[in-house]
């Protein structure tokens, strides 16, 4: 059997949490310095630090799941037989991706709200949404790599049958 390609690499994912972690890192240094040498803090800072994580683990959580490496309880996984633990992958993947698909939904719901009620954010006084807007995509990012692995997997469950 050969190797399936991805349509959309994981490094996408990947990356984007990278750069996440590396723009929070000079974010939260220069309020430290600032902090230290006057006494005074940056007060956009923390808007931008949580949109920052919020987007930084549903990236990383894409991720996680298009490599099939998210949590799951191996004392169950692992006391089967390949078949078994292949069909426990389709369910986990198949729930997985119903639950971001329904967290997508409500996340553009909200984005919907906060354009038509003109929400502010408060330290910076811009749209709320341009940081939200980022969530129901990521979302339905995480519900399709879900889908995928299950349709590998169930692909493999397949193959496998006698």
């Amino acid at each position: 059997m050969t190797p399936r390609r991805r349509l959309v690499p994981v490094a996408l994912e990947e990356g984007l949490a990278v750069a996440c972690m590396a723009v929070l890192l000079v974010i939260t240094l220069l309020n430290v310095l600032t902090r230290y040498f006057t006494d005074q803090s940056f007060a956009w800072t923390e808007e931008i630090s949580v949109f920052l994580m919020v987007l930084m683990t549903l990236a990383g959580a894409s991720a996680a799941t298009a490599r099939d490496r998210h949590i799951r309880i191996e004392f169950f996984y692992d006391g089967g037989s390949t078949r078994r633990r292949r069909r426990l992958k389709v369910f986990a993947a198949c729930i997985c991706a119903l639950l971001f698909a329904v967290l997508a939904l409500l996340f553009g719901r909200v984005v919907g709200d906060e354009i038509r009620f003109e929400e502010t954010s408060m330290g910076l006084g811009i749209p709320r949404w341009w940081f939200t807007v980022f969530s129901p995509l990521l979302c339905a990012a995480i519900a399709l790599r879900s889908a995928g692995v299950a349709w590998r997997a169930a692909r493999e469950l397949e193959d496998a049958a006698p």
